[in-house]
Parts: C-alpha cells; structure tokens; sequence
C-alpha cells in the first residue's frame, strides 16, 4: 500500500469519524454522567464493534449485504430498531442523563461491562459504520496484495483514530459539565439526543445497498 493511499484513507476515514454519529453521543453522555473512565471502557467497545465490521468486511459479508436484500434489508431492521429503542429511552428519560446529580454530586458509574456491551452494539448498527465498512473501506484493498496486512493497517487506523476522536468530545463535554448538568439543560438534552438517535434509525432503515 501506498502512503499516498493510506493518507487517502485516514482523511476519508477521519472525516467519517469526526462527524456527530451515535458513538460519539455515547462519549459525551458517558463523560458528562460518570466521568473519563467510563468513556475509555465505551471506546473500547467502539473500537471492538468497528473491527467486527472490518472483519466481516473482509470476510465477504460486505459482499453478501450488496447481493442479498434479505439480509440486508434484516441488518437494517435490527440495527435501526435498537437505535429507535434507545431514542425513545431519552425522550422519556430513561436515558444515560436521566436523574443526574447536582453539578458537585456523585453519580453511581453502571458496570464496565454494561458500558463496554453498550458501545459494542452501538458500533454495529451506527449508520456511518456501517455504510463506510461495506461500502468505502473494501476500495482501499489492494487486490494482488496480502489482504492481513492491509486488513491490520486499514483497521488500526480506524480504531485508532475512533478513540482519540471519542476521548477529544468526552474531554471537551468534561470541561463544560457544570454547565451541561442544568436540569433544564439536561431535560432538553434528553429530548436532542433521544431525536438524534431516532433520526439515525431513519436514516439506517433509508440506507440502500451499496452499488
């Protein structure tokens, strides 16, 4: 591979990782709520959720999503429900900013492995993930290359650039917690991001399959 390639990548990549999308509302929701270290044990499962993606990529499961509308059409249902269900946990208060403390208060921090299992299956059924490991991330490989290297490189990069992005929103929600934990704030909060997340679900259910 190229530098020139790989440079190509990691900007597409970038791109896709710094725009708003359901992990990184989890980062920040996690950082406001229960501080940095909940938000490394949400990257970690990030990070694993996006290289079963590329895994599966590599697989020929990205293959099978072009060609079979059943599967995919299943992938879409599954995904965009849980996302609608997590939605419509916010709207109702029932989401990660639900009774938070006072500014100064302390807020009990759920199990790692909740947090770790919660970012796993939000990484599977994130729209953008999706779309960029079916559709964008087979168009790096290079053919008459080994495939392992290239599957190690291209992955890495992802995963490595999806935690400093993730770590660089929860440090910045951080900083502005004793603003964001307002109740009204935190009402209204509820409502953005239980939206947000709904809309996501629109969007993964209006996704078509890769050309």
């Amino acid at each position: 591979m190229t530098l020139a390639l790989l440079l190509s990548y990691a900007l597409i990549a970038g791109t896709a990782i710094l725009s708003p999308g359901p992990a990184i509302l989890l980062a920040l929701r996690n950082s406001i709520a229960y501080g940095l270290g909940a938000v490394v044990w949400s990257s970690l499962g990030n990070v694993t959720g996006l290289f079963c993606l590329s895994a599966a990529s590599m697989l020929g499961l990205g293959v099978l999503l072009k060609t079979s509308a059943l599967l995919f059409g299943a992938v879409k249902l599954v995904g965009a429900g849980y996302l609608f269900w997590i939605g419509l946990r916010h709207l109702f208060g029932k989401g990660l900013l639900a009774a938070l403390p006072e500014p100064g208060g302390v807020q009990t921090r759920p199990p790692r492995r909740k947090l770790y299992r919660e970012a796993v299956g939000l990484a599977l059924t994130n729209p953008k993930a999706v779309l960029f490991f079916t559709a964008l991330f087979p168009q790096f490989l290079v053919p008459d290359a080994p495939l392992l290297p290239q599957f190690l490189t291209l992955t890495g990069i992802f995963m490595g650039l999806s935690i400093l992005s993730l770590m660089g929103y929860a440090l910045l929600a951080r900083q502005a917690r004793g603003f964001l934990l307002r109740p009204l704030l935190v009402r209204w909060l509820n409502r953005t991001i239980g939206g947000i997340f709904i809309s996501f679900g629109v969007l993964l259910l209006s996704l078509r399959r890769p050309a």
